[in-house]
Order: C-alpha cells, then sequence, then structure tokens
C-alpha cells in the first residue's frame, strides 16, 4: 500500500472547522434582521459589488498607498469628482473596505489592501473579471431565461462559449488570466505545503494558465520539474510575463525556478504530455468544474492515456460538493459556473461517476486548508 501524500493534516482539519463556524456565523443576519429587510439587503447587494469595482478600477488602493489621503488628493491622483468619489469612499468604508479616519480623509485597511497591485496577493484581478461588462451582463440579462431553459447565461449573453469568446477577445482573456493568478490570494499555498511532493519528480500542469500554481510548488519543492500545459496565447502570455519578471527581479530563486519549469501548448481533450514513469504526477487545478460530465469525462480518459503507461498519478484540486446543505461559498461557486460554462461543482458521488467511467481509482483525498481538496487517482 502506497503510502499517504498528506501532510499537516491538523492544519486542514482546523481550517475545516473554521470554515463551519464562519458559515454559521454568516447566517446571523437572516436571524437577527427581519425577514423584508434582509430580502431587501439581499435583493440590493449589487450596490456593493459595484462599489467595489469601481473603486478598483480607478485603483484608489494602490494610490492611496500607505498613507492616509484627502479625498481632493485621491481625486486629482485618479482622475474623478471629488465630490462623488467621497461618496463612494463613505459607502465602502462603511462595508469595512477602506477606513475614515476623519472627515473627508481615508486611508487603507485589512481589506482594502487586497485590492492593491503593489502588494502580493491582492484580488484586485477578480474583483474586476467578475465585475466586467462580460460577466456581469449575463447575471443582469439572461440569468433567468437560463434558468428556465437549462442554456449557459454567458453564451446566450454573447453568443459564444466562454473560452471561445476569451480565443476572440485578447483583452478579457488576458483579464480572465490574471484573475486566475490571483486565487492563491483565496486558497492560500496549502496545495504546496498539505500535498506530498517529494513523491514526484516532474509536475504536468494541465491547464496551469501562466504557471503561478506550480511556480508556488517549485519554490518549496527544489527537486521538482515542472511543465505547463496550456492554450497558445496563454503560453505566450506566460512566457512574456515570466521574462518580465525574471528581467526584472533578478534574483537567483526565480532563476532556478523557471530553469525547471517550461510551457507547452496543448488541449486536454485531445493530447498531453506523456508520463516518463510513476514520479511524475498530473495536476488538473480547478479545470474540470468548467466542463460537463462528457466534456470532463474525455479529458480525465485523455489524462488517464498519457499517464496509464508509466503508472503515473493524476491529482484534481477541486470542490466537492456535499450531497445537502451546501454553505453559501460553494454554492456560490457553483452558481458562477453555470453563469459562464456547462460545468458545475460536484458532490463525491458525481465525481466518483466519472472516475469509474474513466476507469480511473480515487486512492486518497488529501485535506487542505482551504475550499478545495486535492483527489488523487491512478489508472
Amino acid at each position: 500500500m502506497s503510502r499517504s501524500l498528506q501532510r499537516r493534516p491538523l492544519i486542514a482539519r482546523a481550517f475545516a472547522v473554521a470554515a463551519r463556524l464562519a458559515d454559521r456565523m454568516a447566517q446571523w443576519p437572516n436571524r437577527m434582521t427581519p425577514p423584508a429587510f434582509r430580502l431587501l439587503q439581499i435583493g440590493s447587494a449589487f450596490w456593493q459589488s459595484r462599489a467595489l469595482y469601481v473603486a478598483a478600477r480607478l485603483d484608489v488602493a494602490s494610490v492611496m498607498a500607505d498613507a492616509p489621503c484627502t479625498v481632493e488628493t485621491l481625486a486629482t491622483r485618479v482622475g474623478a469628482d471629488a465630490a462623488a468619489l467621497a461618496r463612494l469612499l463613505r459607502m465602502l468604508a462603511a462595508m469595512g473596505v477602506f477606513e475614515e479616519v476623519s472627515p473627508g480623509v481615508y486611508r487603507n485597511n485589512k481589506l482594502s489592501n487586497g485590492l492593491r497591485t503593489d502588494q502580493q496577493p491582492n484580488v484586485r484581478a477578480m474583483v474586476l473579471m467578475h465585475n466586467s461588462p462580460e460577466m456581469s451582463a449575463p447575471w443582469f440579462n439572461t440569468l433567468e431565461a437560463s434558468i428556465r431553459t437549462g442554456s449557459v447565461p454567458f453564451q446566450s449573453q454573447h453568443g459564444q462559449e466562454l473560452f471561445d469568446y476569451m480565443d476572440s477577445h485578447p483583452a478579457f482573456d488576458a483579464l480572465f488570466a490574471e484573475a486566475m493568478d490571483s486565487v492563491e490570494a483565496l486558497t492560500g499555498d496549502s496545495f504546496a505545503t498539505e500535498f506530498d511532493w517529494s513523491a514526484f519528480d516532474r509536475l504536468i500542469d494541465v491547464g496551469g494558465s501562466k504557471g503561478t500554481k506550480a511556480m508556488a510548488i517549485l519554490k518549496r519543492h527544489p527537486h521538482l520539474h515542472a511543465v505547463v500545459v496550456d492554450r497558445a496565447p496563454t503560453i505566450e502570455a506566460a512566457q512574456r510575463d515570466w521574462a518580465a519578471q525574471q528581467t526584472k527581479a533578478k534574483t537567483a530563486d526565480l532563476d532556478a525556478c523557471l530553469a525547471r519549469m517550461r510551457f507547452e501548448v496543448g488541449d486536454a481533450r485531445h493530447s498531453l504530455p506523456i508520463a516518463r514513469n510513476d514520479r511524475d504526477a498530473y495536476l488538473l487545478s480547478a479545470v474540470l468544474h468548467g466542463f460537463d460530465d462528457p466534456t470532463a469525462l474525455t479529458i480525465l480518459r485523455q489524462v488517464a492515456t498519457a499517464a496509464k503507461p508509466a503508472q503515473a498519478r493524476i491529482i484534481l484540486l477541486e470542490m466537492v460538493m456535499p450531497a445537502q446543505q451546501a454553505d453559501f461559498t460553494l454554492a456560490s461557486f457553483d452558481m458562477q459556473m453555470f453563469m459562464g460554462t456547462r460545468g458545475r461543482e460536484r458532490t463525491h458521488a458525481e465525481w466518483q461517476a466519472l472516475f469509474t467511467q474513466a476507469n480511473l481509482t480515487l486512492t486518497e483525498v488529501v485535506q487542505l486548508a482551504s475550499f478545495g481538496k486535492m483527489m488523487v487517482l491512478k489508472g
């Protein structure tokens, strides 16, 4: 029997307990607020997201930096009307984003620092992507019709599936890729620290975007090499970005990691690098939740074909929905998948059904201090 790939299990358990507690606390407004007023709060919640979006568009947090700033000075720096900006900041401060230290003077706080482009990690790109015209219009315009028919709201709105649309809209494609790279701000680095990567020599990161996750793993495991596989535009952008970072940073650590990481254009539905031995591992991080069952099955079978001759393992980093009473975070991610794709967040039984059809065996589920889990498969 192979050894467990789980590391630091107590940290993962502590996160699970904290997440359950946070979900229970999040239900307090429903219990403490009169129902009619609470429904109005929920019904107007988009006011908050749009206010945050405009602040992110103006890059207020980055401009504010580390020092308190008057509204007038901020308005000049970001190109806004001072009176209008004051009202926006007042609302955001009331939400807990930014802090008003004296009348008309604001500073960054723990929440607003997460929008600063001069700090890593930050979620500015994620806020911009989710509130972009491309992603917000389907929620407003085509969601009801899609709930009635089962169609994909994004496709109904834009006439193309999400990834086809990205291929023909490079600016949105770049924003989407940047947003996906910022996911680490939400999930942390537990995929690198709570999984035993010492069992492997080479990581094949399928649908790895810019390679941010692969880089995080390589930094912590200097024996590993990585191959990042993704669409041609994504790979080209990734190589440019890492080259720019390498020129700017000029650090031996970054150079050493990039020397162990290469990029390859590929499509998980059609072809993938072939495993060399059983110390290769295929990582699919939040890939399959973007596809319907037939496509997810095609991808699993393709990965299995590449992995099986060498007995390499396949690692899925995905959410696992409970069979009932899902928390708000998981249910929200699932609705976002409905909005943009034919995919969804799956229950353990739904994942197991796919694995069975692909002739793959689930050998272990590694728990993380995160919303996702790492499911280890073998052919």
